[in-house]
């Protein structure tokens, strides 16, 4: 059993809070055109984007270093426009156990905050948290959020 890790990130944006959602749930594939700096692909590897048990496989670039994530939609509430990933194979997964990442939208009074949660577990002490990729998932957000400010 290894050490069990949660962190969260809540982003505000600008954008309208639906675009966060139907962006990265339904049209995650626009996320290499809107940040390429980010995100350089993003294949459809099985199912129909949005719906559980679709398998995505994203190409990304983070510390520099060409990664792979390849993640099955694990569960979506529409409703409360809350969707979690679960990592199936990819950089992370080959060095860190039971990765998930949940995605939601969080409205507080005129504020739309963007919020993600990552669940993971560290085989030992010696491997970092993973702070440095929820940065990442941080500056993603803004980007998406900057793409969309700056369109309108």
């Amino acid at each position: 059993m290894g050490l069990k890790s949660v962190l969260t990130a809540k982003i505000e944006v600008k954008a309208n809070k639906d675009v966060f959602h139907d962006v990265f749930i339904h049209k995650p594939h626009h996320v290499s055109t809107m940040c390429p700096m980010h995100i350089q692909d993003c294949e459809l590897l099985e199912g129909v984007f949005g719906t559980v048990g679709s398998k995505i496989s994203w190409t990304y670039k983070h510390e520099g270093k060409k990664m792979i994530s390849k993640q099955i939609i694990e569960a979506i509430d529409e409703e409360k426009q809350i969707t979690t990933f679960k990592e199936f194979e990819g950089d992370i997964v080959n060095k860190y156990e039971n990765f998930k990442a949940t995605f939601h939208i969080d409205a507080k009074d005129d504020t739309d905050l963007v919020c993600w949660t990552i669940e993971y577990e560290r085989p030992n002490e010696d491997l970092p948290e993973l702070i440095s990729l929820m940065e990442y998932i941080v500056s993603l957000v803004k980007a998406v959020d900057d793409h969309h400010v700056n369109m309108n």
